[in-house]
């Protein structure tokens, strides 16, 4: 975006159009999927359209059209992984907690994109990017055609309807936190990269600070299913977040120290790995049965939709206004405010493996 001339506020703007499909497209979807059951021909049929879509980045660069062509095709890219989350948490059954082992394997896939094409663009012109992806958004559809289908059962699950569920304050308040953590993740997904080349990194260093941070969330991932036994879901997030105060702190006052950079980017197995997991486990527990789609879909649409869409927005506001550091600033603050959110409303310890939250939540409905 940057080498087709758009300001810090033209990106801005074509990020939070980006995410903030997620605010609709997932619960909309999600809803489809519940009630017709049929969760895998969503994430087929999202994923086909979507890589058809965005081949329309290559019809044009204007900025009003580009706004049009990451619109539609957000739509439908936003309503395939919520989906899949509950498709990989139905295969699982009764084993949730090896759902960070499975999501490891994403954060793999990154490490070598990442890797890859951070060398590809030292010595290739920017314009090959969008091949790359369309090239990777039609594998996607590919291997989601080989994912076998799988039906939930809908005996006893629609006792508690979903608004009771939202309307439970630590429900609340959790999903308050996952949208203040997302939203403070604004400068790093849009301009980290801008943020590292202004300093003097190259490309190759920007792909391999990036492949740190999730090579850190592999190794959180491998060993998550330990850990969700021993600390509860509450005490994971206000970790997290807390940590997250410190990372955007460290980038926004420590850019030009590789050491700090690297130590930063380590953080992304909190800021991001161990949230991302807490918030699963937190929704499949809470959204159960006919819910679990629209669960997952609120959980996306309120943490990468508004969250990162008010996070987009204002880091391209305020990039231009302020100095870089004091964007980042305002990330660390977000997520103190999240900390004492958390702390405050999440009152009830739960860990991942105790008796079923479904039974519980029923119980509480009579």
């Amino acid at each position: 975006m940057e080498s087709l001339g758009f300001s810090a506020h033209q990106i801005g703007v074509l990020m939070a159009v980006l995410v903030g499909t997620k605010v609709i497209a997932p619960n909309l979807w999600g809803w489809i999927a519940d009630r017709s059951g049929k969760t895998n021909s969503i994430i087929r049929i999202a994923s086909l359209v979507a890589a058809v879509t965005f081949c329309g980045v290559l019809l044009g660069t204007g900025y009003s059209w580009l706004i049009l062509v990451t619109l539609v095709f957000s739509f439908f890219w936003n309503a395939a992984l919520p989906q899949f989350e509950v498709l990989t948490l139905a295969f699982l059954e009764d084993d949730p907690h090896r759902y960070s082992r499975v999501r490891m394997w994403g954060s793999i896939g990154f490490i070598v994109a990442v890797m890859l094409v951070g060398m590809i663009l030292d010595y290739q012109e920017l314009l090959l990017l969008p091949w790359i992806i369309i090239a990777l958004f039609f594998v996607i559809w590919l291997t989601s055609l080989s994912v076998p289908d799988i039906r939930s059962s809908r005996s006893t699950d629609e006792v508690a309807s979903i608004s009771r569920i939202v309307l439970k304050p630590e429900v609340l308040a959790f999903l308050v936190v996952v949208c203040l953590a997302q939203a403070a993740h604004g400068p790093y997904y849009v301009f980290y990269s801008i943020y590292l080349e202004n300093h003097g990194y190259s490309g190759t260093e920007t792909g391999m600070l990036w492949s740190t941070g999730v090579i850190a969330e592999v190794a959180l991932f491998f060993y998550m299913h330990r850990i969700l036994k021993i600390i509860s879901l509450r005490r994971i997030l206000m970790f997290s977040v807390l940590m997250g105060s410190i990372r955007w702190m460290v980038l926004g006052c420590c850019v030009d120290n590789p050491g700090l950079i690297v130590f930063a980017q380590l953080l992304h197995a909190a800021t991001f790995g161990s949230t991302h997991v807490a918030a699963i486990h937190f929704v499949h527990r809470y959204f159960y049965g006919v819910n679990k789609g629209r669960g997952q879909a609120l959980y996306s649409s309120m943490s990468f939709g508004l969250g990162g869409m008010i996070g987009a927005y204002a880091s391209g506001e305020f990039w231009s206004r302020y100095n870089a550091a004091t964007v980042y600033y305002m990330s660390s603050v977000l997520c103190i405010l999240a900390f004492i959110i958390a702390w405050r409303w999440l009152k009830k310890d739960f860990y991942s493996e105790t008796e079923s939250f479904a039974t519980e939540i029923i119980e509480e409905e009579f």
